[in-house]
């Protein structure tokens, strides 16, 4: 069986080297190698083409897992992230699932719920800790705090049945971005399908 290829992204040898001790314990997952700075990691994804990124937030000077996460997802909309930091603040989730993550835990999280959250994300699922996830919750009871005004509006419009050609047409503005905002929504809602998406809004609306 191959097996599932890592980088790990952490500006401290010491948390690397545990981390890669742990997966290393598991017979499917391979890290094939480590960076301490986005800059690196942006030019290890290039050269090597991992199938996850585990991605520290704080990497120092230089630049930092937001903004790496943010180009790795311009450069390959389909690469999975998942941050692996002791940051969780309502900011810093947020702003790195808008970035692209796909999942986000903490460094306290148990061995399984790491190997849980790399096969997750191979298969586009979206793994958070509980106490992350548990943020998450308490900021879609306002959805104005998540989601920008409109992917706000165009998540509202799903529940009216709208194929993504219709939604672009509503909003005037193209099927490519209607589908990178669904992507973001689904992202920041925690869902995969529109379904999903579709239900969350019409627990909001029966909420207000």
């Amino acid at each position: 069986m191959t097996g599932i290829t890592v980088l790990l992204v952490d500006d401290h040898l010491v948390v690397r080297s545990g981390l890669k001790a742990l997966l290393g314990t598991q017979p499917d997952l391979d890290v094939v190698a480590e960076a301490a700075s986005g800059e690196e990691a942006l030019d290890l994804v290039e050269q090597l083409s991992p199938a996850v990124v585990v991605m520290d937030l704080a990497m120092g000077a230089g630049m930092d897992g937001i903004e790496a996460i943010r180009q790795l997802r311009q450069r390959n909309n389909r690469q999975a992230i998942l941050v692996f930091t002791t940051y969780d603040s309502d900011a810093d989730i947020v702003r790195a699932v808008d970035a692209g993550a796909m999942g986000y835990l903490l460094k306290d999280a148990v061995p399984d719920e790491i190997f849980a959250a790399i096969r997750g994300a191979v298969q586009g699922k979206s793994v958070m800790s509980a106490p992350v996830a548990s943020r998450l919750f308490q900021q879609l009871r306002n959805p104005d705090e998540v989601l920008t005004p409109r992917e706000a509006e165009l998540l509202s419009l799903l529940t009216e049945g709208l194929s993504n050609r219709q939604l672009g047409q509503r909003l005037f503005i193209s099927e490519a971005t209607v589908k990178t905002h669904l992507a973001h929504i689904y992202a920041k809602l925690g869902v995969e399908t529109r379904a999903a998406a579709i239900a969350t809004a019409i627990r909001r609306e029966g909420m207000r």
